[in-house]
């Protein structure tokens, strides 16, 4: 026989809640319609000015740390040298495998010792005139001996030239007849375009005049013949068609141009000739310039 369950004499079932009155009830629309914020409370909204004011005080702050990161921050390898003088310094081979590869001719040429010794000696006599400073003599050593090289003419000729056209080396001087510059470039002739696109136009530079003088001498040393080739013209008459000394009707004593040029060689080019003779300092570096016949077009 199975005892009936009975419920606890003070159990009582809970009376259904009383229904809410319709006018006290807010639907979940009346809610969102008065927006109170609920739990949350009423959300504030940003005036645009504030979001400006904000937006501009995190700018700044960030700027401030970048500038604090730059100032005092080490980066890394910060006491050793460029990647090409870490190179040079602890594996040559490697360093010029890569030179060879990246650089222009003329660029592996002025990273010789051949070209740093040329230049330490034109600098060398363009300060034993004591005319300009120190780096206004290593500025113009550098544009002399790089042409010079390029274009297949003596640097003892370039300087032979500049200390005859412009012995003060004013790099704005003018001539009566409007030569300018260190080595006297003649506008009217030289200043065109199939000239200037390549060797520039103010011809008060000194890298831009030595440019073309250099130009203008390797024309008239080595001129091209009708074939299309070239040939060598002598010292004396190249000189002379760079002073425009051809026949001598304007200037009359301009045929002892070349004599002067070898005077100042001789008597200014110390460190260039180093103890040779006239003739051999004035051989060209190379027979047909740096480049050859591309560098001359």
């Amino acid at each position: 026989m199975v005892a009936e369950a009975h419920a606890p004499p003070d159990a009582v079932a809970p009376a259904p809640a009383a229904p809410e009155p319709a006018s006290e009830r807010r639907s979940r629309s009346d809610r969102r319609e008065h927006g109170d914020g609920g739990r949350r409370g009423p959300v504030k909204k940003t005036s645009p000015l504030e979001y400006i004011v904000r937006s501009l005080v995190a700018v700044v702050v960030l700027v401030v740390v970048i500038v604090f990161a730059v100032r005092h921050t080490r980066p890394v390898f910060a006491t050793r040298g460029t990647l090409g003088e870490e190179l040079r310094k602890h594996a040559p081979e490697a360093a010029a495998v890569l030179a060879a590869a990246d650089s222009s001719p003329i660029e592996r040429f002025m990273a010789t010792a051949k070209f740093r010794d040329e230049k330490r000696n034109f600098f060398e006599d363009v300060m034993r005139t004591k005319q300009v400073d120190s780096a206004r003599a290593d500025s113009i050593a550098q544009f002399a001996v790089r042409e010079a090289y390029v274009r297949g003419i003596s640097p003892a000729i370039v300087f032979g030239v500049m200390l005859t056209e412009n012995a003060r080396f004013i790099s704005g001087a003018m001539s009566n007849v409007g030569a300018v510059g260190l080595m006297q470039v003649y506008p009217k002739i030289w200043l065109k375009k199939e000239f200037s696109d390549s060797l520039g136009k103010d011809l008060a530079s000194d890298s831009t005049n030595v440019r073309y003088g250099v130009f203008i001498l390797s024309k008239y040393f080595n001129p091209r013949t009708k074939s299309g080739g070239t040939s060598t013209r002598d010292y004396r008459s190249a000189l002379l068609h760079y002073n425009g000394c051809v026949n001598g009707t304007n200037t009359p004593n301009c045929k002892n141009y070349p004599d002067k040029v070898r005077q100042y060689v001789e008597a200014s080019a110390k460190s260039i000739c180093d103890g040779r003779g006239f003739y051999d300092c004035i051989a060209k570096p190379f027979i047909d310039g740096l480049f050859g016949e591309s560098a001359k077009k």
